[in-house]
């Protein structure tokens, strides 16, 4: 049995919209914009995720899910977009 926990990550504050951010916009955005309610000592993590374009959201949530104890945190998403320049 695999546990599934849909309300592991709360987000403190909206990020703006991606489109039309450069690239150092996007990676900046997300910072500090989640926190992990959970004990994830020694657990496992997917994150799963609709577009992937810099990998900064995925990056800080990794961060966030570490910080509660997370061992490993991996990522599966749909779309992969190229970054902007």
């Amino acid at each position: 049995d695999l546990p599934l926990g849909l309300a592991v990550v709360r987000k403190l504050r909206d990020l703006p919209a991606q489109a039309g951010l450069d690239r150092e916009a996007r990676l900046r955005s997300p910072r500090g914009a989640f926190e992990c309610v959970e004990d994830l000592s020694g657990r496992r993590v997917i994150v799963v995720d609709d577009v992937m374009t810099t990998g900064a959201t995925l990056d800080e949530l990794a961060r966030c899910l570490k910080g509660r104890g997370a061992s490993w945190v991996g990522n599966l998403v749909v779309a992969r977009t190229p970054s902007p320049s």
